[in-house]
């Protein structure tokens, strides 16, 4: 049976953009016969609202976007995703690091990656004694790619250009690539939709699979929808938010169509 899913980050509000990503991953599952989920990702809780999850369930069910199960909230699994980090650090597949942002981006020799600055691996090999300068700091942990290749030889989707990818934040528990992996095995899920932008994050997440034994399901892309001058559209773009488009009067049929899915 397909298993698809809609996981947005309630940072914002609902717009066209995420509706045709909800709307793709819904219509392949309920075409199919099979089972639509709704995820939460709100593990980033420096910039995660509760009042825009409810806008976002409130958005898809007008919709008429329904789930199967109960929502997942990524928040509720902290422990979860502490443990498959602990697995990792004691495999020696993952390390704890103090750089900020600014250091990364300061350092010469960090070329650009799908993601930005890669990250150069200053604390890959610090001594105990150089931890232990960091004593009471804040660290985020960062999966050591080529220790991880290692284990399990080339893929056909190539980590390396990311760098050491962070697993688990300084201020948030996990991390982007591992919650989204950690979860899809958990929840079953045997079909990724998400937009060809994501396409090469899927490469770290195919990774994280095999390390931890977790299923790899099937992977399809969709197109980005884009303003009329080609830019991506923003959660901060409110004329293409799905609660503005309400609030103007447009039913829910006219607002699929807009998203790409006219007849559904």
């Amino acid at each position: 049976m397909i298993v698809t899913r809609f996981a947005p980050s309630p940072t914002g509000l609902l717009h066209l953009g995420s509706a045709h990503a909800a709307l793709f991953a819904w219509t392949k599952a309920r075409a199919a016969g099979g089972r639509f989920l709704l995820r939460i990702e709100d593990i980033d809780i420096q910039r995660c609202r509760p009042e825009y999850t409810e806008a976002i369930i409130a958005d898809l069910r007008w919709l008429g976007i329904d789930w199967d199960g109960d929502i997942r909230i990524q928040t509720e699994h902290v422990a979860d995703y502490d443990a498959a980090i602990s697995d990792l650090a004691g495999r020696g597949l993952a390390y704890r690091c103090w750089c900020s942002r600014a250091d990364i981006e300061a350092h010469a020799s960090a070329p650009h990656g799908p993601e930005g600055p890669v990250y150069p691996g200053t604390c890959r090999h610090l001594s105990a004694a150089a931890q232990s300068a960091h004593k009471g700091e804040k660290f985020a942990w960062r999966l050591d790619v080529e220790a991880a290749l290692r284990v399990t030889g080339a893929l056909p989707r190539d980590p390396r250009p990311f760098g050491d990818v962070v697993i688990g934040r300084k201020h948030t528990p996990g991390s982007y690539h591992l919650c989204v992996t950690h979860d899809d095995a958990v929840q079953g899920v045997t079909m990724v939709t998400r937009a060809v932008d994501l396409e090469a994050a899927t490469a770290i997440h195919n990774l994280l699979q095999l390390l931890m034994g977790w299923p790899v399901p099937d992977y399809e892309f969709h197109k980005l929808l884009t303003n009329p001058d080609g830019s991506r559209l923003a959660k901060r773009d409110r004329a293409v938010g799905i609660r503005a488009l309400r609030e103007e009067g447009r039913s829910s049929a006219e607002v699929r169509a807009m998203a790409g899915f006219a007849g559904v």
